[in-house]
């Protein structure tokens, strides 16, 4: 594994590390402040800039605790100076699949993207035959 790597799957942890612990100013910090930014969570609208995602941190963060969840199936790709991470995020109730983007910035990996949704399970009798 490179330090590149290393470096997106440790700032992807403290992701994860800021929601299980409820910890918006964690959270707050791991967002880009130079470059544009989005997030779609499971079952929300597309929220775009930096004022509209960080409020959408601000009231799931408030919200029930998520200190059951944890973060599988992590992988990187790193180019340059954007990278994306694909994860399992785990709760008690089911499992999301997520993509995290970021970017260099400042000489730390910033989250300029995040979406988690659903996930079918391959071996699920009523999966459709075809996904487009």
């Amino acid at each position: 594994m490179s330090d590149q790597d290393r470096h997106v799957l440790e700032a992807n942890a403290a992701f994860y590390t800021a929601l299980i612990n409820s910890d918006y100013q964690a959270m707050e910090s791991l967002w880009s402040h130079n470059s544009a930014v989005a997030v779609i969570h499971p079952g929300w609208p597309p929220l775009h800039g930096r004022e509209a995602v960080m409020d959408s941190w601000r009231r799931i963060l408030a919200g029930p605790s998520t200190s059951a969840m944890y973060c599988s199936n992590v992988k990187s790709y790193v180019m340059d100076k954007v990278a994306f991470v694909i994860c399992s995020e785990c709760f008690p109730e089911g499992e999301l699949v997520a993509t995290n983007i970021f970017v260099q910035e400042d000489g730390m990996w910033k989250i300029v993207h995040h979406q988690g949704g659903s996930l079918q399970s391959l071996f699920d009798d009523d999966a459709p035959e075809r996904i487009h």
